[in-house]
């Protein structure tokens, strides 16, 4: 399986783990279709969404693995 990091593109997320939606969600990440997602790093839409990055990123690796 592809390593997620800060860097890596929310869609590209999606692809990996496509089961991982209701995690995005419980954050406020509701438009995971809409066209800055395809684009978007993981870092980027935490700090859009005043996410802690470190922490969503070690809660979604726990949830993916």
């Amino acid at each position: 399986m592809a390593q997620i990091t800060k860097d890596t593109r929310i869609s590209d997320i999606l692809s990996i783990a496509p089961d991982s939606v209701p995690l995005f969600q419980s954050i406020g990440m509701h438009c995971l279709g809409c066209v800055m997602a395809s684009g978007e790093t993981l870092e980027q839409a935490c700090r859009v969404h005043g996410v802690d990055v470190d922490k969503f990123l070690s809660d979604l690796t726990e949830f993916v693995e």
